[in-house]
């Protein structure tokens, strides 16, 4: 039986139970935050960076969490904020242009020791890379993480017209480049 959240953070603020608290934390939602981290950055490497700074921000912040919003979705606006920002980061660190980045996502994808061209998945994550940043997070939120546009509007501070909206049209540039490419 896995201990709800509001019991976990009742423990997160004891400073006896403190550490097995944010320990029991990090085994919920450590899987999770890490396929939607690796979604966004692409490698693994990365992945672990950004879901390490997630952790830290939430060790920090959890103490002044107000409880407003889930817990849940409270992690996951962390985590999406923190790909943000390290996207951010490495293009101001790059000389390349934008559209030479997300096109270096896409060689890495290219680059895997496993891709195939030919199996649908591949292609779906190349579709994907070609989106523009915010229709990716948006459909890999809705697509594999199954969020409710609610939830994804609490996450992305954003109106739930304009994420269904933003998913529609990546939707639609998947499914253009499935069929060319």
């Amino acid at each position: 039986m896995t201990i709800q959240d509001t019991e976990l953070l009742l423990q997160f603020r004891d400073p006896e139970t403190k550490e097995r608290a944010f320990t029991a934390i990090i085994r919920k939602y450590q899987e999770k935050l890490y396929w939607h981290i690796r979604r966004m950055v692409v490698e693994h490497e990365d992945a672990n960076d950004v879901l390490q700074n997630v952790f830290i921000r939430v060790w920090n912040g959890l103490e002044n969490f107000r409880e407003d919003s889930q817990l849940y979705t409270w992690l996951y606006r962390i985590a999406t904020n923190e790909c943000l920002s390290y996207l951010e980061q490495r293009k101001r660190k790059s000389t390349l242009s934008l559209d030479e980045m997300e096109s270096g996502l896409s060689n890495k994808i290219v680059a895997d020791k496993h891709f195939d061209p030919n199996k649908l998945e591949w292609k779906l994550q190349l579709a994907i890379q070609q989106l523009p940043e915010k229709q990716r997070i948006v459909f890999t939120l809705r697509y594999y993480d199954e969020m409710p546009y609610e939830e994804m509007s609490r996450v992305l501070d954003t109106s739930e017209g304009a994420l269904k909206a933003s998913y529609h049209h990546a939707v639609k540039k998947i499914e253009d480049y499935i069929l060319n490419h």
